[in-house]
């Protein structure tokens, strides 16, 4: 059955390779992107080998958590029901670690935006959609106030913490709406893959991105994510797993959960 599938950072990379194989296998493809050119040729090269002229194009900032809100506005206004939603943007080394909203950068796209988009879409999903949430290997205890857009992280310190965040809250939103929410599930998609983040923080090739695009075009679609809400798969390992022990701790994915909701209130309400 054809399924309607938004994908952030799907202009490049693990995103623009899962896009490309969904659209192959007649999926409906939304693509995310955060610049105009790469977007339109993401489309483009889409349409055209898929022969689909419904590909569409959605230009957001995820930065910036208005435009994360305004994006799930903007496909919902297109789309009233929804597939399956694969947060896939993500970021890592940067040169201005600090957004406009006074946030470290890392935990504004990989784990706060991913969460707005996951809130905002959840009545277009239903209880049959799916959410996959890209988070990695690396994973690392989550310090509340870094979180919050106090204090300076390294770029590997603030992408762990923002990886383990983003299974966090996916466990805690998995776990409170049972079965009448989609489908949630974290995917680790491999480590060291061949994506323009990892030849920038670490200078090598990496790995083929074709691991990556696999393992989420099977989270998006296979029957063996049909019961998979609140897991974690672990891609190295070619199965699921246990996460940072962190993960599994109710306490501690509340807090975060906690915390997300009082930056939301403060900087959502601001922008409104």
């Amino acid at each position: 059955m054809r399924k309607t599938i938004l994908i952030t950072g799907a202009t490049d990379g693990i995103g623009l390779n899962t896009a490309k194989r969904l659209a192959q296998l007649g999926h409906r493809v939304l693509l995310h992107g955060r610049s105009e050119s790469k977007l339109r040729q993401a489309r483009a090269d889409i349409q055209e080998i898929s022969n689909d002229e419904s590909v569409q194009g959605y230009l957001a900032d995820l930065s910036h958590l208005s435009q994360a809100e305004r994006l799930a506005g903007d496909v919902v206004a297109d789309h009233p029901n929804i597939d399956v939603l694969i947060n896939n943007a993500g970021v890592f080394a940067v040169n201005e670690s600090r957004t406009d909203d006074g946030l470290d950068v890392r935990f504004a796209v990989n784990t706060i935006s991913p969460y707005i988009l996951a809130k905002r879409l959840i009545p277009a999903l239903g209880s049959d959609g799916r959410i996959v949430n890209v988070s990695s290997a690396a994973q690392a205890p989550v310090n509340l106030s870094a979180l919050s857009g106090t204090g300076k992280l390294s770029d590997g310190d603030a992408y762990a913490q923002s990886k383990l965040a983003l299974i966090m809250w996916t466990n805690q939103m998995a776990a409170s709406l049972g079965t009448d929410g989609p489908m949630m599930v974290s995917v680790n998609p491999g480590s060291l893959l061949a994506s323009k983040m990892v030849k920038r923080a670490f200078g090598i090739d990496g790995k083929d991105l074709s691991i990556g695009s696999d393992i989420l075009v099977r989270a998006a679609t296979s029957q063996e994510f049909d019961k998979a809400s609140g897991r974690y798969y672990d891609n190295d390992s070619l199965r699921f797993g246990q996460p940072h022990h962190d993960a599994l701790n109710d306490e501690k994915s509340a807090a975060v959960v906690q915390t997300m909701d009082v930056i939301l209130d403060e900087i959502l309400a601001a922008s409104r």
